[in-house]
């Protein structure tokens, strides 16, 4: 016990948050100790009680935790380097998949039979691509690789993407789907702004049985508030604060469980690298409201909208016109693609390599299109021959260039490059197409 002289002591742990303490037992070792100080009086003396105890269980603890907390975030972080490094070599088998479904497409057509097998064949791909782009999209994500590349992006032309792309499931199941009339233009990142967009109605779709699905906007004193609402089957309480939550599922009762639960982790994942709040408001068998508060900020006044992507019908006036010059070191995907392409009129040469290509590339005519992958070999890239072979040419030789690495592509696509198109594997069919209208035309 010893004699203080502080003023108006309390009740305190000694050193707390400041330095490791450690005391000695009576065999002279040092334990890890937590101190306890207590003032009392007696009389007119102040005095202080101090309690040792020993914290050494609950130091072994502590570490055990912090090493357990250390091992997880390892993990994590190389699941996350697996999927971003392994999604190129997932998407290729989809890549050429695709493709060949959307061969026996025109193959089929006068044979419905044939066309319904192929069509639901084609279901059964874009599930699967789906699924893989949610597995993809969130380790890409939550690896912190992707840095947002703002852009003016007209909200209305996003609403028509949206249509195209929902508008046949909203159709399926008897739902009305409705988008505000809008001349809003957003400066924000194109293809996150659509992932959170997709995810969005995707949900609501999924979860809505008989009614609607209606995407609005209002504006409040410092934000935009996009919301997207439903008649669904709504969210009861305890579950709202896990919706978010990475692989987690509502399953209500009567509704099919689809997907894999990464759609709203998505949805959090890019709201935050876009700077934006998401909220969700829910009533069991009434629907869900998400509103999504876009900073005032963010939001171009004066500016004319982006101009839209050439309609594929376009190719209509190119096949016949240029030769396309495939280069594809996946054996799979240059015979679908080759397959595809030349049922739809073109001329087709393709390469699986740099040095098969040269002879084509020799031959080089005007209004000729380079199709390649991105990733060649070595540390060769598809950008490299396109590039090369401008500069032999003297000419902006159009070029299309595909991948399922998408960081690679994205940090490309920072790369002004006049004249070609980036496409990520595994492509749609109809994107394919309008990438060579669109160049075919220019």
């Amino acid at each position: 016990m010893c004699v203080i002289e502080r003023v108006d002591p309390t009740n305190r742990e000694m050193g707390a948050r400041i330095s490791d303490l450690f005391a000695r037992r009576a065999d002279g070792s040092e334990f890890p100790a937590g101190i306890r100080l207590s003032p009392f009086w007696d009389d007119e003396r102040k005095f202080v009680a101090v309690a040792a105890r020993d914290m050494s269980e609950r130091r072994v603890i502590s570490d055990a935790l912090v090493a357990a907390r250390e091992e997880a975030d390892r993990a994590n972080r190389a699941k996350s380097r697996f999927l971003a490094t392994a999604s190129h070599d997932l998407r290729q088998p989809l890549q050429a998949i695709r493709l060949i479904n959307a061969s026996m497409h025109k193959l089929t057509q006068g044979a419905p039979e044939l066309s319904d097998l192929v069509r639901h064949q084609e279901l059964a791909i874009d599930s699967a691509t789906r699924l893989l782009n949610a597995l993809l999209d969130i380790s890409r994500l939550e690896s912190g690789a992707i840095e947002p590349q703002l852009a003016p992006v007209s909200l209305a032309a996003a609403f028509d993407d949206m249509v195209s792309e929902f508008a046949p499931v909203a159709a399926a199941k008897g739902l009305q789907l409705r988008f505000i009339e809008t001349s809003t233009v957003l400066s924000t990142d194109r293809m996150l702004f659509t992932q959170l967009l997709q995810n969005l109605i995707g949900n609501s779709l999924k979860y809505t049985q008989r009614g609607y699905v209606r995407i609005s906007h209002v504006f409040d004193d410092d934000a935009l508030i996009l919301k997207v609402e439903d008649s669904g089957v709504g969210i009861s309480h305890d579950k709202l604060g896990r919706i978010f939550d990475e692989y987690y599922q509502i399953g209500p009762q009567g509704t099919q469980r689809l997907g894999v639960g990464l759609g709203l982790a998505i949805v959090r994942e890019v709201t935050r690298l876009l700077g934006y709040t998401v909220a969700v408001s829910s009533t069991v068998g009434h629907g869900t409201c998400v509103k999504v508060r876009i900073p005032l900020h963010r939001l171009l006044v004066e500016t004319t909208p982006p101009p839209r992507e050439v309609s594929a019908a376009l190719n209509e006036a190119t096949t016949g016109v240029c030769r396309l010059l495939l280069l594809e070191d996946n054996e799979s995907v240059r015979h679908a693609t080759e397959l595809f392409l030349s049922l739809e009129g073109f001329e087709v040469h393709g390469a699986a390599n740099v040095s098969q290509a040269e002879t084509i590339l020799k031959d080089l005519r005007p209004g000729d299109i380079l199709i390649s992958d991105y990733h060649l070999e070595g540390k060769l890239t598809g950008l490299d021959v396109l590039l090369n072979l401008r500069m032999q040419a003297r000419s902006d030789v159009p070029g299309i260039l595909m991948s399922g690495d998408l960081q690679s592509m994205l940090r490309v696509v920072k790369t002004a490059v006049p004249r070609c198109r980036f496409l990520s594997k595994p492509v749609d069919s109809k994107a394919l197409l309008s990438a060579i209208a669109e160049l075919g035309a220019s």
